[in-house]
This record gives structure tokens, sequence and C-alpha cells, in this order.
């Protein structure tokens, strides 16, 4: 099968042909028909997390088929579509995972990060961590398994917010302004600078207000999520809050936050961050994604194109998702995930 690898630190990924072992115990073999491209992919790339190991396959909002399943696995069958997130495995026996937080497990490995992951026809997954998914565009679905569950994670922290501020309105942020609208909520949602047709497509999704992140918005805000990977934006966003209200940092990565005055602070505004997922977040999330009809927009690209769909994502060409986009044997189609 294809992949495309990163064989070393801010390299262009390359196309490669390699064969993968038979699934173990607890895994599956995967024919891959979509991989979002998500911005922690950038953040692998550009070795800006820790242990990144080389040569590795990114991609970690991936989308496929079960071609065989190892002899524990008992909830996926050949044939069933399964989505595989960025938790990819936990020890489940540290103090996080005891306590229901096996999103900071010490121990926890992550797909397309710290084992191979979905820019490939085919990849091995621990059953364990897998999500059964419906049927429809694999592309569409892709981009629920780390934006929409991520932003989930980060929309619950952020509370019951009238007004929500969502500062980067790209993969995740499109995903929330739909669940937010039909929850009742305002959103106001700050692009890069400039950025008209980001700004169109945010007041197309419902939110009542879309500018520049270095503009105030015209109330303030009970709650903000930042999904830009930009330092700065956290004393804006305190700036745009009312006093109690919460500035939720939702990326894995962050450049450098930094000083500003602690009347921006007082008042009892609240800074926190979101890390990973769990499975439970999965399972809840993609029972609203399905109840509420969650659209992505999904901008795709051939497997071979990985490196101009990052490309894009890192100028901020994209509106929505980037999603890779796998041909997938008639041999391994069959029905979708049990619920």
């Amino acid at each position: 099968m294809r992949a495309m690898r990163l064989t070393a630190r801010g390299a262009p990924l390359e196309l490669t042909e390699l064969s993968l072992p038979p699934p173990g115990e607890h895994e599956l073999l995967i024919s891959v028909e979509a991989c979002g491209v998500c911005r922690t992919d950038l953040h692998v790339l550009d070795g800006e997390l820790p242990d990144i190991r080389c040569p590795l396959t990114l991609g970690h909002e991936v989308v496929g088929r079960v071609l065989a399943a190892g002899s524990a696995v008992e909830r996926f069958r050949p044939g069933e579509r399964v989505g595989v997130p960025w938790l990819a495995y936990t020890c489940g026996i540290c103090p996080y995972c005891r306590s229901g937080r096996e999103n900071l497990c010490v121990a926890a490995r992550f797909t397309g990060y710290t084992r191979d992951g979905g820019y490939a026809e085919q990849a091995l997954a621990d059953a364990r961590y897998c999500l059964p998914l419906p049927g429809g565009s694999a592309a569409e679905l892709a981009p629920l398994l780390c934006a929409g569950l991520i932003g989930y994670r980060a929309y619950r922290a952020a509370g019951e917010a009238a007004n929500l501020g969502l500062y980067g309105f790209g993969a995740a942020a499109h995903l929330l302004a739909q669940m937010a609208r039909f929850e009742g909520r305002r959103v106001f949602a700050f692009t890069r600078p400039g950025d008209g047709e980001a700004q169109r497509f945010a007041l197309e999704l419902g939110a009542v207000w879309a500018g520049g992140s270095d503009e105030r918005p015209p109330e303030l805000l009970d709650a903000a999520i930042l999904f830009a990977p930009v330092g700065a934006l956290v004393p804006a966003a305190l700036a745009a809050v009312h006093p109690g209200g919460r500035v939720v940092c939702a990326g894995i990565h962050m450049s450098d936050v930094p000083a500003f005055p602690y009347r921006l602070l007082w008042g009892e505004r609240q800074v926190s961050s979101v890390a990973n997922l769990t499975r439970r977040d999965g399972e809840e999330f993609l029972a609203l994604a399905a109840r509420l009809k969650l659209k992505a927009r999904a901008e795709r690209f051939a497997l071979a194109d990985a490196n101009l769909a990052l490309e894009r994502l890192r100028s901020g060409a994209v509106t929505g998702a980037a999603v890779l986009e796998m041909r997938t044997p008639a041999a391994v189609a069959g029905p979708s995930a049990r619920p």
C-alpha cells in the first residue's frame, strides 16, 4: 500500500510503498477511505511537539473499513466502517485513567504522532479506541474525529455561554458554530485579519458577527475558545469577555502567551486548556453530531497531494476542513458499523 511519510522533521512528506503486518491481538487492519488534515499535523511536521520519530505516517482523523481484526477484537467485523481518532492507547492504570481522565494518561499514545496514522491507503489501529461510524461521505465524517471531538471538549469547557467567541474559524469552529446555533447561543467569529471569505462563511453558518482577531466584538462575550495557535490571542480574548468569563485554549501547541496586565484576568475571568480527548467524548459527540446533522465542509485532496493540503492549511487558504481521499477497493465495501 502507499503512504505519505514524514522522513525528517520539517521535510515534505514522501509517497512511499510499504506493507503492514497482520493486526495484533487488539488491532484492526483498516482500508482508509479518507483522513482529515489537521493543524496538529503541521505541529508534528514542524517538530513543535516532543519526541517525534521518523519515518512516520501522519493523520488522526481516519475513516475506513475493517479489512481484518485481531483475535481479541469483538466490537468490529470486516467490512464495517470505523473512525480512528487522535487518542490511540491509554494504560488504564495511572491515576488519570482510574479517575476517568484518560485524556491525561501518562503513557498515552496518539494516532499520527506516536504511532502511524491515516495518510495512507491502509492503517493499523487499536480497536478499543476506534469509533463506529455511519454510512455517508467519508470526507465529511473525517473532520468530526478531531476538529469535532476536540472542539466538543472545548465547547463543554466553555460552560453555558450565551455569547460565544470562536478565534480561528476553521475545521473545528465551523462545526461548533452549527452546534452552538442549534442550542440557541450567539456566535462571534474571529478570523485572520482581512479574511473576508472565512468571515462570510461564519455568517452563512449563523454567526451574529464576524471580524478579524485584531478587532473587538460589538458585545462582550461570556466565553471564548481559541483554535488559532497564537498566544497573543489569550489577552485579546480576556479583554473581550465579561467578568466571570472563560477563555479556553483548544490547541495542542500554541506560541508563547505574552505578558499582560492583571486587570485582564481580574474579575474572576479564567484561562484554561483542553488536552486530547476521551473515548466517552467520542461517543457523546458522534451521537450529538448525528442528531444535529452536523455538516463538515471538506476541501478534498488526493493522497499524493498531502503536502499541498498541508500548505493550504498553513496559509489559511482552506475554508472548513482539508481532507485526503483514498480510492477504496470495492472488495472491502460492507455494512456500516453497528450503533
